[in-house]
């Protein structure tokens, strides 16, 4: 989440008025991620009591077209009982809208349910085996969405990414960097596996995707990369967020194994995914090297966004990469 587009308070409370949702009482832009604007809305409510809602302005990597398979996935998870957050329909019964920005682009934007719950920093191997459990509840009542999406970050994207940074600005984030993304690119398309079975999978289960009270999951956020994929990617892809420090330094193996269980307890893995999963690790970490290197290299200087060190999925990519390590999935 990220705010790279700014609205006047005027035009926030003619958007929010749209979705009959109450007045606007406040907006407050939210710093955190990378791909999208968003605002923390406080309206009035329908009778007055006050209610809390997220906007989203989809910006540049979401593709518009695929708003009603992230929209409708929302509705469907939270029908079945997941700890998802509804998209808010305006008052014509449409789940976005059309606005134009202060530059006079085209811009949509969505309306979704506020969440109780943090995220969580330094988690505990109890919180690590919570999320195992709804990322795996997740993927099972993902079986009924009826809708498919390609992943436009798959292993393709990650390359174009990177060359389209150039060689001495992948210098300046680390010396090695482009020879490391270059040697691992060609393992990924030579190793990385065809057959397992695929689903709808969120693809970006980060600690600040997920919402926590305590040791409860309170809600899975942010689905703006979810697609059609590996299924046990997802769940090498939560692995890499979870089960390491911030700069990827120091990894956690009372997380992992928390995690992995909690996962397991909903979902066994078969032999073919976990014997996988080395390499699937490998490349989500190569996945969030990509779009991190692109994101630092080109994100605007007055944007409001925290940029992410790619390092720190370099350093998680070694770690993956060790044979001392092939242990972790075992």
């Amino acid at each position: 989440m990220a705010v790279y587009t700014h609205l006047g308070a005027e035009a926030l409370g003619e958007l929010i008025c749209a979705f009959n949702v109450g007045d606007l009482v406040s907006a407050k832009g939210i710093a955190e991620g990378v791909s999208n604007s968003n605002w923390l809305i406080e309206t009035t409510g329908k009778t007055g009591s006050g209610a809390r809602f997220i906007l989203t302005m989809f910006e540049g990597r979401t593709e518009i077209a695929d708003l009603p398979f992230f929209l409708g996935l929302l509705d469907h998870l939270a029908d079945k009982g997941c700890p998802v957050p509804r998209t808010i329909h305006d008052r014509d019964g449409a789940s976005f809208r059309s606005l134009t920005g202060p530059d006079g682009e085209e811009k949509v934007v969505a309306l979704i349910e506020f969440l109780p719950g943090v995220s969580v920093s330094l988690p505990t191997p109890a919180q690590a085996h919570a999320v195992g459990i709804a990322l795996a509840q997740m993927h099972r009542a993902v079986e009924g969405y009826g809708q498919n999406r390609r992943n436009t970050l798959a292993l393709p994207a990650w390359r174009e990414l990177l060359e389209a940074c150039k060689a001495e600005d992948l210098a300046t984030i680390d010396p090695a960097l482009g020879q490391t993304v270059t040697e691992e690119l060609a393992f990924l398309d030579a190793h990385w596996p065809r057959h397992l079975p695929t689903g709808v999978v969120h693809a970006d289960l980060f600690p600040d995707n997920v919402l926590m009270l305590g040791e409860t999951v309170t809600g899975l956020i942010d689905f703006y990369f979810s697609c059609t994929d590996i299924i046990a990617y997802d769940v090498a892809v939560t692995h890499a967020a979870w089960c390491f420090d911030n700069a990827g330094r120091n990894f956690d193996p009372a997380i992992s194994q928390a995690l992995l269980k909690g996962y397991e307890s909903i979902r066994p893995l078969s032999g073919e995914e976990r014997a996988a999963l080395p390499v699937l690790a490998r490349g989500a970490a190569m996945r969030f090297i990509s779009t991190r290197a692109y994101d630092w290299i080109n994100t605007p200087q007055d944007a409001l966004v925290v940029r992410k060190d790619p390092m720190a999925f370099a350093r998680r990519l070694a770690f993956y990469a060790d044979p001392a390590n092939a242990g972790v999935f075992a």
